[in-house]
Order: structure tokens, then sequence, then C-alpha cells
């Protein structure tokens, strides 16, 4: 009889491979490469940050990763499957089912109040049970990260920092695997920011969700387990040090 326990998965939950992005030529010049052959992998639950300059491809590869954008050439493996090799309705399951986004702009319906705008999601999914469990999952989420007297609130009675946790949490209604930020605190004061900044590694310590974050700020880019720097369409490990 066999008694070997089976072998712990390792495999990466998010493989890049070779992946490169450039648009179209403008009247008649070929516009450059804005990824030029990157390859990463990302487990399961780790933090993870892209710095870079403005202009540089950072949002344009986060986006790829979320199957908003499709790569010119290379492979997005998500858990062991080709994400592009998924029709537009299966992207759209898995962009609503596995990816939380968070942007610079926080994205709210103003004429909802904090506790609706985080239900927005649930709206879509196929999920009953997650339907019915939402609400009260969201006056968790929402008191766990300071906003439990502000439920009722709509997003011209709470200041950009408030509204940015809503978006947050908002990113985090249908359990998703992954949590892709676009220079979440690019709007902030920076009292605000670093309070965001703090609460998304909590966030990714407490929930286990994997958590990739493009920024400008050093500061948010240090609380995350590894850094990379975007140059000329290419991914340089970064260090805090630098």
């Amino acid at each position: 009889m066999n008694t070997e326990l089976p072998s712990p998965d390792t495999s990466p939950l998010l493989e890049l491979i070779d992946i490169t992005k450039s648009y179209p030529s403008v009247d008649g010049v070929a516009a450059p490469e804005v990824l030029r052959g990157i390859s990463l992998t990302v487990d399961a639950g780790e933090s993870l940050a892209i710095i870079g300059p403005s202009g540089s491809g950072k949002s344009t590869l986060l986006n790829i990763i979320g199957a908003l954008i499709e790569p010119t050439s290379g492979k997005v493996h998500f858990e062991g499957q080709d994400l592009y090799a998924k029709d537009e309705t299966e992207l759209a399951a898995f962009r609503n089912q596995c990816i939380g986004f968070v942007f610079q702009s926080h994205h709210l319906l103003p004429q909802c109040s904090a506790l609706e705008n985080v239900l927005i999601p649930t709206l879509v999914s196929p999920d009953a049970a997650l339907k019915i469990s939402a609400p009260e999952r969201a006056r968790e989420l929402l008191a766990s990260v300071g906003l439990g007297d502000r439920l009722s609130h709509r997003p011209g009675q709470m200041s950009g920092g408030e509204c940015q946790r809503v978006a947050v949490v908002r990113a985090l209604i249908n359990h998703p695997k992954v949590i892709l930020a676009d220079e979440p605190t690019g709007s902030l004061d920076e009292e605000s920011a670093e309070q965001l900044g703090n609460m998304l590694a909590d966030l990714n310590r407490e929930h286990g969700v994997t958590l990739m974050t493009v920024t400008h700020s050093l500061t948010l880019a240090a609380q995350m387990q590894r850094g990379y720097m975007l140059r000329r369409g290419e991914l340089e490990l970064w260090s805090n040090n630098e």
C-alpha cells in the first residue's frame, strides 16, 4: 500500500511568460514596444510592487494581468491555465470572480451609499451563496477598515481616503484571489496615503489575498514583500536600499 502523502502544490498562482505589448503605428511611425519580454511568477498570498516612471508601462502590465488588455505576444497563466485562451465570457467571469481592482480614482457611484457601492460586484456573481452572505461580509470588512459608522454615507459625504478604503473593500467582496491596485494612493494626501498603504499590507496578511500594486510611492512599495522597477519596457528587481 502506498503510504506516501501527496506533494503539496507548489506551482505559482500567476505566471507571465515573455510578455510583449506594442500599439498600432500612428501616421506611419511605428510605436515603441511598451513591454519587452517580461516574465514573472507570483505565488498565492504574496505582495508585490512595481515602480517606474510615468509612461513606463506599469498600468499596461497590470491591465494585462487583469484581463483588461491582451498582450501582443507571450502568455499569462493563472492557476496553470492560459488566460488568453479563454473567450470573452470566460474572461469576464475571471475578472469578476478572481480579480479585485483598485484604481487611483475610487470610481464609487455617487448616488449609492458605501455599503451599496461595496455590494455592486456581487450583483453579477453567479454564486447564490455569496450574494446571501455578501451584505454581512461587507459590513464586517467596512468595520475592519474603520468605516463601520459610514455604511449609509455617500461618496460626497466622505473624505478621499475614506472613499478609497470603500473601493478596497469593494475589491475584496467577491473573495478574489488577487488584488490589482493601480496607483491606489496617488490621489491622497501623505497621511491618508500612509494609512491606505498600511491597510493594504494588513489585508494581504490577514486575508491571504495576493496583492500586486503599481505605484510611484516608494513608501508603499517598501511595504510589499517584493519590488520591481519597470524601465524601458523591462522588469528589474528593486530594493528599497536603492
